[in-house]
């Protein structure tokens, strides 16, 4: 259950680190947690990648410290703690992470309940959105749809349902319309893969959320929602675990999003210069393009009607149900265009193959 090798070691911070340290060390090590230490090396606390989340959704941006979002108090254990104890404290304090701090208050390990090996069984489906045309991917998609498109040597789709049969997901609902026949030539009912694949055949494009009305007796649990065009190293598991904690009926998946504007804006106040701000920064969130939903939210569809995503986060607003963000700090690319295919395969490739 310990940390296989020193991996661990790398998860170290100090307390001088910043929020853009911590986002680059979680999706470098994969543990989803951070340790932070002193100059002496002593343990002070750590943060999760829930931690984090969290820091953003209050507003914090990357240049804000550490400090901001370390549990100062956080659950640890001795060297000579035995295994079934430490399972035991993970599962009734519902934790994924327990250092191992020394009698010096150094730290010398880190258990993970991911190397128990064990994928939680569960029912949730996903719902693949792959019936979208590719316009800004011709001439790749001429003849091909997109989520067909290969990076790493196998189509995009092929990623993202392998990543989520990893998490446990076996179900999945693929809504095809354009070029619909070659994906389901390929996956076929997905006993080649493992899972169950069942088909949602669009007569005519519904938008990013119609296509859900076509799924509603498939479907008994909370559920994901994920374009096939998106590639993301993201825990949908998770997702759906924030949407419950948050007693929300639909959550979504966004990132931070910073525009530097390369000229000095003025600040005027009718024909009086009031003020410079030199290359000011935009912060702003966008839709990744991954979410999870309640079986409720689908009584907000109607069949073959076209809506689109934000569409439907409005009409459970308007219902007087909550919906919520899920800031995803995680590897993630959105292929639209060409030069994100390239992008695709050069950055993404080898980080998925690692995952599957």
């Amino acid at each position: 259950m310990t940390q296989k090798g020193d991996r661990w070691r790398n998860s170290i911070l100090p307390a001088e680190a910043l929020l853009g340290d911590v986002i680059e060390n979680l999706n470098s090590s994969g543990l989803r947690v951070v340790l932070c230490a002193d100059k002496g090396d002593r343990f002070l606390g750590l943060a999760t990648d829930g931690d984090l989340r969290r820091g953003l959704l209050r507003g914090l941006t990357m240049k804000s410290s550490i400090t901001d979002i370390v549990n100062l108090n956080p659950l640890f254990v001795a060297e000579d703690t035995d295994r079934q104890t430490v399972r035991s404290l993970m599962t009734s304090n519902q934790i994924l992470q327990i250092p191992v701090i020394n009698s010096e208050g150094h730290i010398v390990g880190l258990h993970l309940w991911d190397d128990l090996g064990s994928v939680p069984e569960h029912e949730h489906a996903m719902v693949i959105m792959a019936g979208g045309k590719g316009v800004r991917l011709r001439p790749f998609t001429e003849n091909c749809p997109k989520p067909m498109l290969h990076v790493g040597g196998k189509p995009m789709l092929q990623h993202i349902i392998e990543r989520a049969k990893n998490q446990g997901f076996k179900k999945f609902v693929l809504s095809v319309n354009y070029l619909g026949q070659m994906i389901q030539e390929h996956f076929k009912d997905g006993s080649d893969y493992g899972v169950e694949i069942i088909y949602a055949q669009e007569d005519k494009p519904l938008g990013t959320a119609g296509a859900l009305s076509l799924i509603e007796h498939h479907i008994t649990s909370d559920f994901i929602v994920t374009n096939g065009d998106v590639l993301a190293d993201v825990d949908y598991f998770d997702l759906i675990n924030f949407r419950q904690k948050h007693d929300a009926h639909g959550a979504m998946a966004v990132r931070l999003f910073e525009w530097t504007n390369p000229y000095g804006v003025v600040r005027m106040q009718g024909a009086d210069i009031t003020g410079f701000t030199e290359k000011p920064v935009v912060r702003s969130h966008i839709n990744a393009g991954i979410y999870a939903f309640t079986p409720a939210s689908l009584a907000y569809l109607q069949m073959q009607e076209h809506c689109d995503m934000p569409s439907l986060f409005d009409r459970l607003r308007e219902a007087g149900h909550r919906t919520v963000a899920y800031p995803l700090h995680e590897p993630w690319l959105d292929v639209g265009r060409p030069d994100d295919l390239d992008r695709a395969n050069a950055e993404f490739s080898d980080e998925i193959e690692c995952s599957n």
